[in-house]
């Protein structure tokens, strides 16, 4: 049985992607693609760890998270030490988010405030 590989030209279009990004997380410890003469090739694993990283990417984790994210699958296959690494990220990273959109509101209502007051003024002054 003959395993699927893709060139990274190939990756690089099914994923909608750069070969430069690629090589990127390749840089970065991500991937580390077959040589087939001066040729990289990706099989489904790298595929999968470049799709994971995406989305990781997506979701506002560090390349840091993702690299121990992945790490930690290739340790241990049960997945548990995983789900439960990227439990604690993924509540992290929603309390940020939340906070984050407190502050926003905060701020719409702020810049909402000062607009009504600068049309004031503005109207005011051109009345006179």
């Amino acid at each position: 049985m003959q395993t699927k590989l893709w060139t990274i030209s190939e990756l690089a279009s099914e994923l909608g992607m750069t070969t430069r990004a690629i090589r990127f997380y390749e840089d970065k410890g991500l991937l580390t693609p077959q040589r087939v003469g001066v040729n990289r090739v990706y099989n489904y694993q790298d595929r999968a760890r470049l799709k994971l990283a995406l989305r990781g990417k997506r979701l506002g984790f560090s390349l840091g998270e993702i690299r121990e994210f992945l790490e930690l699958y290739q340790l241990d296959m049960t997945k548990v030490p995983q789900m439960q690494f990227l439990l604690t990220r993924v509540q992290d990273k929603t309390n940020q988010l939340r906070r984050q959109q407190e502050d926003l509101a905060a701020m719409l209502q702020e810049l909402e405030a000062l607009e009504v007051e600068c049309q004031d003024i503005l109207r005011q002054q051109l009345k006179h």
